[in-house]
């Protein structure tokens, strides 16, 4: 859904939200306040992962394709603030049930209504679709996932209440596909993954004038990594000249964040709100070669985050906001400063216009670190100008934005080593302008929208030969959404049209102490149009708190062919062009609520 909003590029062979000109990397989410870590599920060679979360737990999404917060940091591109639910209003149970999994939940209400608790479990297993729609991959261990949370929620008091939610995961896949190195062979990958996640977020009033918002959050990451090559007849092998390409990975990552905000009220809507942050990573790799020879690392990370920002009201009609942070990286062992400032402008009752500037800064990834070279933070400089009109059935918003990269990472070979972090004297920008138009009103029971995005961006970072448009940019983004309720059907009917202008691809191969292109190209414009249907009946007597919703969603309903790029063998003379695993996907499910009856 927010690919489908202005910013956000349609990048199809890896997850992550990809924003302005901007890596995934470059985005960071944030639930409750506090930033979460692997927010999607593990990375898979030229397959796009999605997100560990369920939708239905949030309540509210701030997606800041720039300019955001000073509450916020570690985020060169974008930041994405989740909310999740509060207390609810009765106690309810659920089921799913679909072609590849069920899932199951309870929610408790207390009959005070001052506490609840809730636990739901979920189970994944693609094995019947992927029997119908073939993939390219050849899976020896078809994906499946167990997750499940827990959650609570308190109120201490009339102000104030203590939420809790714990997420559990176990993912697993192995597949095959053929070698571009060694022609008759396949490569061979696999990945096992658990995933652990806990947050606790205290929100208070303190007097009439104070307010308090505090969050912890814990997260354990673990990922087995097993690469390969097979023959035809699936047997190992190693072949001479790519034993590099067997080899085992251990990533055991641990994360702890906690932020603390206060926020003081003045006259009339003026505030100031303040606090701190610290971040902490420990991630242990062991790399063990073909040969059982090891390797191993273990960066650790320490950011310590001091903030302030204030909302000013200067009349009636123009309001500031002004705000500075402060991080230090006991990595790096540097400090920054990012001011940030925007005003806006009330044109009428419904409509603003507003500008913003700021300083974002952002550690190198952490792929990059240790590096045997000093590193510095990447910084980014955003522009933006925006109008926004916004009534109760339309909402119209243009905005456009010039951001400058500076100190972005350069990578080269270090004692035969390729991809290690060299320097900070990568740059870059992007510039553009976005449209949004959102109409409830003007066709009877039809909500839709239409973003479009214009980018032009080029950067010199990573082992580019010179400054140029990375592959996951393309210059036009378009998105339409449709959605129609047919009340007398009880149906639902959802549309989904999706362009994006061709990307570049290129292969870059070594030349002296540098790099160079070897070859370069467009690949086709992409296309996909989706479509969902939503079935709505009644179960039981029309007085009884229950709901159920059937489900029809097909992908790509046209069947065009999208190609995201190309991959290379490792001497560069063959490449193969990077598509979905299946061009089609249909999804059929159905989704049972006992004790609350959605249906408005």
């Amino acid at each position: 859904a927010l690919k489908t909003l202005p910013g956000a590029q349609q990048v199809g062979e890896s997850e992550g939200l990809f924003v302005r000109g901007g890596t995934a990397a470059e985005t960071r989410i944030f639930i409750d306040g506090t930033l979460v870590n692997n927010f999607f599920q593990s990375s898979t060679p030229n397959i796009a992962s999605y997100g560990r979360f369920s939708p239905f737990i949030f309540k509210g999404t701030v997606f800041s394709t720039g300019g955001y917060s000073a509450l916020y940091g570690q985020a060169l591109s974008s930041a994405l603030i989740l909310e999740s639910i509060d207390l609810p209003e009765r106690a309810s149970a659920n089921l799913g049930i679909s072609v590849i999994g069920f899932n199951a939940g309870y929610q408790s209400l207390s009959k005070d209504k001052r506490s609840s608790a809730g636990l739901s479990y979920n189970y994944t297993n693609l094995a019947p679709a992927f029997a119908v729609f073939k993939q390219k991959q050849d899976y020896s261990k078809v994906p499946d996932f167990h997750s499940g949370d827990a959650n609570f929620r308190i109120k201490t008091s009339k102000t104030g209440l203590l939420k809790y939610y714990g997420y559990f995961n176990s993912s697993r896949l192995e597949f095959t596909i053929p070698s571009l190195d060694s022609l008759g062979y396949r490569d061979r990958f696999g990945i096992s993954n658990i995933n652990i996640y806990n947050n606790l977020a205290w929100k208070e009033n303190l007097g009439k004038r104070w307010k308090m918002n505090a969050g912890i959050s814990y997260t354990l990451n673990k990922d087995k990594i097993k690469s390969g090559m097979k023959d035809n007849d699936k047997n190992e092998v190693i072949l001479t000249g790519l034993e590099f390409k067997t080899f085992d990975l251990e990533l055991d990552a641990n994360y702890f964040n906690a932020k603390l905000v206060f926020e003081r009220r003045f006259k009339g809507l003026t505030a100031l709100r303040f606090g701190s942050e610290y971040n902490y990573s420990d991630e242990k790799s062991v790399f063990t070669m073909y040969s059982g020879q090891q390797f191993s690392d273990r960066p650790k990370e320490n950011i310590k985050s001091f903030f302030a920002e204030s909302d000013i009201y200067i009349t009636n009609s123009l309001a500031a906001k002004t705000g500075t942070r402060v991080e230090h990286s006991s990595i790096t062992n540097r400090t920054n400063i990012a001011p940030r400032i925007s005003l806006a402008y009330k044109v009428s009752r419904q409509a603003q216009a507003s500008l913003a500037y700021g300083i974002f800064y952002q550690d190198p990834e952490r792929r990059y670190l240790p590096s045997p070279h000093s590193l510095n933070y990447m910084k980014a400089t955003h522009y933006i100008a925006q109008y926004m009109k916004v009534t109760s059935v339309r909402t119209f918003r243009t905005e456009i934005f010039y951001k400058k990269y500076d100190h972005l990472v350069k990578t080269g070979t270090v004692n035969g080593r390729e991809g290690v972090a060299v320097s900070n004297k990568g740059f870059g920008d992007a510039k553009g302008f976005e449209l949004f138009w959102r109409d409830k009103k003007t066709i009877a029971n039809v909500d839709y929208w239409i973003s479009y995005s214009f980018l032009d961006t080029k950067r010199d970072f990573l082992n580019f030969p010179f400054a140029t448009t990375p592959n996951f940019a393309a210059k036009h983004t378009v998105s339409l959404v449709i959605k129609k309720f047919v009340q007398s059907w009880k149906m639902q009917f959802n549309g989904a049209y999706n362009y994006a202008s061709s990307r570049p691809y290129y292969h870059i191969a070594p030349e002296g102490n540098g790099y160079k292109f070897t070859d370069m190209g467009l690949v086709p414009d992409y296309h996909n149009f989706s479509f969902a249907l939503n079935y709505l009946p009644t179960i039981g007597k029309k007085d009884t708190k229950n709901f159920t919703v059937y489900v029809l969603s097909v992908s790509n309903v046209f069947n065009m062919k999208q190609v995201y790029g190309y991959k290379y063998s490792y001497n560069g003379l063959r490449k193969e062009e990077i598509v979905p695993p299946s061009r089609m996907f249909v999804y059929i499910g159905a989704f049972f609520s006992f004790g609350i009856d959605r249906t408005e």
